[in-house]
């Protein structure tokens, strides 16, 4: 039935989904729908999960490789991940990780790309030893919303990714996260989270910055 699921909505948009047509589609009676899911919405969530643990577990297959060896490596596969998932996975390009449907439908507590950010988080930490905490889950969150927002540019202007949005964002997104967390740090060891610096205190430095050069 989720297979159905990403067929349909694809075809017809989540607002043109129903139980009746997933029944049709997957060969199944209305009843045998309503025996798992009450309504279309707990399947989309189901179909959404799902992707996601497909998400996480290509990233761990990546992760796992000896190709990856700085933690921007990394960052640079979950877009990948990210991009190759819109292209090939049916239902994915529709209904991404479920904020078609509600921004909370990972979690109750937390937004969709929230929930993402963490487990980016995770893997990041396990794989290349980066120091986790509340910084780094902010400057991830923050990563991905911007992520999120030029890979649907990019599959807008064309249906399979514009190649120049999508290696702009890639660009975007490694320069933010290396301002975010100190480079110095090889791998094995522990870099350590930047938190953003008040504006004030930057144009403070910025005005010492030009007085000594001068």
């Amino acid at each position: 039935m989720l297979d159905a699921c990403a067929e349909l909505v694809d075809e017809v948009g989540y607002e043109g989904l129903t139980t009746t047509l997933l029944a049709e589609r997957a060969e199944v009676a209305i009843g045998s729908v309503y025996q798992f899911f009450p309504d279309k919405r707990a399947i989309v969530q189901a179909l959404t999960l799902r992707t996601m643990e497909s998400y996480l577990q290509r990233l761990d297959e990546r992760f796992a490789s000896d190709d990856l060896t700085y933690w921007w490596d990394g960052v640079d596969a979950g877009i990948d991940e990210y991009i190759t998932m819109h292209r090939t996975v049916p239902g994915f390009r529709t209904l991404h990780f479920g904020d078609v449907v509600d921004l909370h439908l990972l979690d109750e507590q937390r937004d969709n790309n929230g929930v993402i950010a963490d487990q980016l988080a995770r893997v990041l930490t396990e794989r290349f030893g980066l120091a986790d905490g509340p910084d780094l889950r902010f400057h991830l969150e923050i990563a991905v919303e911007v992520a999120d927002a030029l890979i649907k540019l990019a599959f807008r202007r064309t249906s399979d990714g514009d190649d120049r949005v999508l290696t702009e964002a890639k660009a975007l997104i490694r320069e933010y996260l290396h301002r975010q967390v100190d480079t110095r740090g090889e791998a094995g060891q522990r870099p350590v989270v930047q938190p953003a610096k008040p504006v004030d205190d930057q144009i403070v430095e910025s005005a010492e910055a030009t007085a000594g050069s001068a």
